[in-house]
């Protein structure tokens, strides 16, 4: 597992161009993380992304000591797409892609491939930047921000996965009668 801390080459005219999608994160499933029916347990995933958003936030320069400067990005909001199973030992392999983004929010999506390519599961998370003294969420600084705009350029052309934005329903139809719900 890698966690860069800093963007390699940094935020210099020299630096490499930044890839669409950014792949900053990679696992083999362990042990641990494989539940009673033998596949990677629902939990992992989201620990997973979770793991794929710290070396994001690395790359685009929060860190320890910025943290320790009293801001940081705060999860609101996650969803995630279980589409197959992994199971021990399985190469996974993690990219993110910036869907959104404005002075204050980050909208990503994540997406877990096994080293084959195949997409096993998907996930969308949306970032607040907070000032962690005051509770609050604040701008980020401008610095961040030209950062994020660079990343979020080279991510312009990207396809919007399909799966991003889907809502968690079950559907209604004329052939199971009157819909149910909290209307």
């Amino acid at each position: 597992m890698s966690f860069p801390s800093t963007r390699p080459g940094g935020w210099s005219m020299q630096a490499p161009p930044i890839a669409a999608p950014l792949r900053l994160y990679a696992i083999d499933v362990p042990q641990e993380w494989v539940d009673y029916n033998q596949h990677m347990s629902e939990w992992c995933y989201l620990l997973a992304m979770g793991n794929s958003s710290d070396a994001f936030f690395g790359y685009l320069g929060i860190d320890d000591a910025y943290r320790a400067a009293g801001a940081s990005l705060f999860t609101v909001e996650t969803h995630i797409h279980n589409l197959s199973e992994a199971t021990l030992g399985d190469a996974l392999q993690l990219s993110i892609q910036i869907l959104d983004h404005d002075a204050k929010r980050i909208h990503l999506a994540h997406e877990v491939r096994r080293d084959t390519g195949e997409l096993i599961a998907a996930g969308e998370q949306m970032l607040l930047h907070v000032d962690t003294a005051a509770g609050r969420v604040i701008d980020l600084p401008d610095e961040l921000l030209a950062r994020l705009e660079a990343i979020a350029a080279a991510h312009r052309d990207l396809d919007r996965p399909r799966w991003v934005g889907h809502v968690i329903a079950v559907p209604q139809t004329a052939q199971r009668g009157t819909p149910t719900g909290g209307r």
